[in-house]
């Protein structure tokens, strides 16, 4: 299995996420080749600010290995991380992180800054950006497109 392959299950959580009316994010956590976290966007329906697609992946993951600390995992999300996000990834102590679209608005793994790149931070994985970002960023704008299309008068 490739980097494709677990950004296209990533993709399949996004498009549930945005089947539920969530922006459509998704994510999984990935340790010696097999999916053992997964997680969607689901800040709108649980009512919870930290309800980011991988950091539900984390949790789904930290659970199924009954610690928080995920070392040797990757994560995969169609979306660059934040910086809440990228903060969970160093303390669970994520290897490599892999997104599809870039962030400019929020992006902390290279598009707004790049905390992995922080030397004074205790933890530093391996960033790759850009996997399958076409596919990953049209799902985005055609769901804020909607969005916006179904808010005007």
């Amino acid at each position: 299995m490739d980097d494709e392959y677990f950004m296209r299950e990533a993709l399949k959580l996004a498009r549930h996420a945005e089947s539920i009316g969530e922006v459509p994010v998704g994510a999984v956590v990935v340790k010696e080749g097999e999916i053992i976290g997964r997680g969607s966007n689901g800040s709108i329906s649980t009512v919870d600010p930290t309800a980011h697609a991988e950091l539900v992946a984390l949790r789904d993951a930290a659970r199924r290995l009954g610690n928080y600390r995920l070392i040797g995992c990757d994560v995969y999300i169609t979306l660059e991380p934040c910086l809440m996000c990228v903060g969970a990834m160093f303390h669970s102590r994520i290897a490599r992180v892999f997104f599809g679209a870039s962030d400019p608005k929020t992006g902390a793994a290279g598009s707004v800054m790049n905390l992995f790149e922080e030397q004074r931070l205790n933890h530093h994985a391996v960033v790759l950006g850009g996997i399958l970002a076409e596919e990953c960023g049209s799902l985005l704008s055609q769901f804020f497109a909607t969005r916006r299309a179904q808010q005007r008068p």
